[in-house]
């Protein structure tokens, strides 16, 4: 999903979707994250769920956090995390809306 978000876009086939994902990504972090805290995601939500059964507990608040400090073995602060994710989201999100309203633009005056 995270891929998709970030690079989606580049591909005519999935910047529709790509465009959706990212607003209810935004949706999920912003609106829900008022009342289940800022970058709250569902999946990440069942995914903590599922290691808690396992008897994974010491888990990072932020999914994204758990993947950078697991794949590179390094324990990234909090904040550096949240604040590329928030860049590279918004810069997804910029290169999304362009290529959207592009294509929508080229439809239109065909």
């Amino acid at each position: 999903m995270i891929l998709l978000i970030l690079f989606g876009w580049s591909w005519k086939k999935t910047r529709l979707v790509n465009l959706v994902v990212i607003l209810f990504t935004a949706f999920s972090w912003f609106i829900l994250g008022i009342w289940y805290g800022y970058g709250y995601c569902p999946s990440t939500d069942w995914h903590w769920q599922v290691r808690a059964r396992m008897g994974i507990h010491d888990m990072p608040s932020s999914y994204t956090k758990f993947l950078v400090d697991s794949f590179t073995g390094w324990d990234v602060s909090q904040k550096t995390v949240d604040v590329f994710t928030l860049i590279l989201l918004v810069a997804a999100l910029s290169a999304s809306l362009y290529t959207n309203i592009r294509d929508w633009r080229g439809r239109r005056g065909a």
